[in-house]
């Protein structure tokens, strides 16, 4: 009889370290919701607003980091393409999982490693029934005539993502796939001195849009 192999997987604690250098009751927080789909959101994640002007317009997801994607750096707030775009196209390819980041009427850009960003405005279907190894996401506006590429690590993103608001304070799960129901959390925005190292794609175009200073291991958010 087929036994499973014995073993234990040790698991990363992460709120175990300390996110504020300042007393955290003086700092500004705000009550927020988290959209569905984005799994495991840490702790000192810097989060961006959802701008769309409908769908979870007003929900909150992980900022998109400034700089070029290169397959690298953690973009937490996208949903990577599983297939080159095409030129003037109107329906984009992501994984399943990923398709539940997104809802219809939700504002969505598109952009990779080379071609500058672009708004394909709202999302008018997604389709997840039609193929067992991808969605499709339908937009309202076709991209331009250059393809966005899988190579360039071209990807999708809701409105909003290139501006952070933020600094979630504790980890929460929002889930992943068909089981994402998004989260309640609490967001940090000002008057606080935070432990950089605790910190997650926060770079300095995040610190610009919060005010903020970086002093070696201390971030100040005024």
């Amino acid at each position: 009889m087929p036994r499973d192999i014995p073993q234990v997987i040790y698991g990363e604690q992460s709120d175990y370290k300390t996110l504020y250098y300042s007393d955290p009751m003086a700092a500004l927080r705000v009550p927020v919701t988290l959209m569905a789909g984005y799994g495991l959101v840490e702790q000192g994640t810097a989060l961006a607003l959802n701008g769309s002007a409908a769908g979870q317009k007003g929900k909150h997801f992980p900022y998109d980091p400034d700089a070029a994607p290169d397959g690298i750096v953690l973009r937490p707030g996208s949903a990577p393409l599983v297939t080159d775009s095409g030129a003037t196209a109107t329906e984009l390819y992501v994984t399943i999982e990923d398709s539940y980041k997104f809802e219809v009427g939700d504002d969505v850009y598109i952009e990779d490693d080379t071609t500058a960003a672009e708004n394909l405005g709202a999302i008018t279907a997604i389709d997840r029934t039609t193929y067992s190894n991808r969605a499709k996401i339908t937009v309202t506006t076709a991209t331009g005539g250059t393809s966005f590429t899988t190579a360039r690590f071209a990807y999708l993103a809701v409105e909003g993502y290139t501006t952070c608001v933020g600094i979630l304070e504790k980890t929460v799960d929002c889930g992943l796939g068909v089981n994402a129901r998004g989260a309640i959390a609490t967001m940090i925005i000002s008057n606080c001195v935070l432990y950089n190292g605790m910190l997650t794609n926060v770079d300095s175009a995040a610190l610009t849009d919060l005010s903020g200073t970086s002093y070696g291991q201390y971030i100040l958010i005024k």
